[in-house]
């Protein structure tokens, strides 16, 4: 079994300058609709590449291919988006207490079910609610990595000064939710399936 390693709080600040120049694909999400959906096909990318475990460096972006892998995942977002905010509207209208109840657990939640959607990309990943068991039985590394998650985005949104900080806020979303995904659960499924190859009751 291939160990992916933990990748550091320096590593991932460090990571989007290792190739500096590609920090301006993030100038296509200037073009309207069309350059969000080429970055959101390239993200989807980049964060299968963090499950894996290769750091090297930002991939080559590839503009027809994000821009199809892009339209595919923001239709395929859609009811997990629309579900979430009427939750979060009707929950809000009832009490605001309850909308902010519901808006902290989905900082935390829905982090992991994103990666979840960009490794599998299918609709019903994004609703596949039992990957919460995994974070629960992993909780401090799951916290942790939440917790760093946010600080890396914070330390790159005061980088956002000097412009720099955008695209490697951008980039770098999800990089230590990736991780823990590729540790804590690809692994494990990996390793189950070759137990069962192995195990000749299962022939």
């Amino acid at each position: 079994m291939i160990i992916i390693e933990t990748i550091s709080f320096s590593d991932a600040l460090k990571y989007p300058f290792k190739t500096p120049h590609r920090l301006l694909y993030i100038l296509w999400g200037l073009i309207p609709i069309l350059g969000s959906l080429i970055i959101f096909g390239y993200v989807t990318r980049l964060v299968n590449e963090f499950i894996d475990g290769r750091y090297e460096g930002l991939i080559k972006l590839n503009v027809m291919d994000d821009l199809v892998l892009g339209i595919i995942m923001f239709l395929k977002s859609l009811p997990f988006t629309i579900l979430f905010t009427i939750i979060f509207f009707a929950t809000t209208y009832i009490s605001e207490t309850l909308g902010f109840i519901i808006l902290l657990l989905g900082l935390f939640i829905i982090p992991i079910l994103m990666v979840n959607f960009f490794r599998k990309q299918t609709i019903q990943s994004l609703f596949e609610f039992d990957i919460l068991k995994v974070a629960k039985d992993n909780l401090g590394d799951y916290v942790m990595a939440v917790l760093k998650q946010y600080a890396l985005m914070f330390v790159f949104l005061i980088l956002s000064i000097i412009l720099i900080g955008i695209p490697a806020m951008y980039f770098t979303n999800y990089i230590f939710i990736a991780n823990l995904y590729g540790n804590f659960i690809e692994q494990k499924h990996t390793l189950v399936l070759k137990t069962q190859s192995t195990d000749p009751l299962t022939v």
